[in-house]
């Protein structure tokens, strides 16, 4: 093989293993070189190990200072939170129309997923619409786009939608909890979850949609306050309060959770059990429209 072979050969290899990363959802690059963080711990421990052992007294001094210096720390931490909580709840409350709510957000400061994304990811769909499902937070490609699920598994969700009569362009709304993507596509933390609830909160009294969708656990198990798994809580109607729907006018919306289409993209079987949700669905919408 000559070397033009060989370089071409390296490349190809080469963006292989990037397209590979960009599909697992790798996003960003820490360094340009490895570290063995283990063989750091390591040495962290020897030389803390060769550190003179101190007496008593200045011993008990320096666990004062630091118990100290932790109460403090804690209560900056849970003053910051509340202010963001507090800043949250204004800027949300100070919304009247879903447009004046995602300006209000994009002002938002107190969400760090914020740092990392490209784009804000609000929602689409309409505004009266009869049903409003809610993921839990933008993948890959809405990041890209700023629209809510467009990728593989949002196109999933609109051809299950398709079968019961239901579309992001007819009657249906969707957004997420969190409107920024986590990056590498993790799980949302639950400060990050929690600092954004009452913009959602806000978004769904906004709507007012008929029905309510929660999509996978984190949706789920966040609205309706319930430390179960998706598998206990799906098929299910619940009735969704909040103080922000009873300043609508509105007492409670029926609420079914379901499987989110992500996970059905890895697991196909699961399709059967989401099928009788969509079905339970349609069948309450039609009380309403008849």
């Amino acid at each position: 093989m000559n070397d033009s072979n060989i370089i071409n050969s390296k490349r190809s290899k080469l963006l292989a293993a990037l397209k590979w990363q960009i599909d697992i959802g790798v996003d960003e690059s820490i360094d340009n070189h490895t570290f063995n963080r283990f063989n750091q711990i390591v040495q962290g421990k020897k030389k803390q190990e060769t550190k003179s052992i101190p007496t008593n007294s200045t011993q008990k001094s320096e666990s004062l200072d630091f118990s100290q210096q932790n109460i403090n720390n804690l209560s900056e931490q849970l003053m910051s939170k509340e202010a963001i909580n507090i800043n949250a709840m204004s800027l949300a409350n100070d919304a009247t129309d879903l447009i004046s709510l995602k300006n209000n957000l994009a002002l938002f400061e107190g969400c760090s997923l914020k740092k990392t994304a490209t784009n804000l990811v609000f929602g689409q769909g309409q505004e009266n619409a009869d049903v409003m499902l809610i993921g839990e937070a933008p993948g890959r490609h809405e990041d890209r786009q700023g629209v809510p699920f467009i990728g593989p598994s949002g196109q999933l969700l609109d051809e299950m939608l398709s079968y019961i009569g239901l579309s992001r362009e007819k009657n249906v709304y969707l957004t997420n909890i969190i409107p920024w993507r986590p990056p590498g596509n993790r799980q949302p933390t639950d400060i990050e979850i929690i600092s954004c609830l009452p913009f959602l909160y806000q978004h769904i009294a906004l709507v007012k949609p008929r029905i309510l969708v929660f999509l996978g656990a984190t949706s789920a198990k966040t609205l309706l306050e319930s430390t179960e798994g998706i598998t206990k809580l799906r098929g299910k109607w619940y009735d969704y309060k909040s103080s922000y729907l009873k300043k609508s006018g509105i007492e409670s919306i029926p609420a079914m959770a379901t499987l989110h289409p992500a996970y059905l993209l890895r697991q196909p079987a699961q399709k059967r059990s989401t099928w009788k949700d969509l079905l339970s669905i349609r069948e309450l919408l039609n009380t309403y429209t008849g």
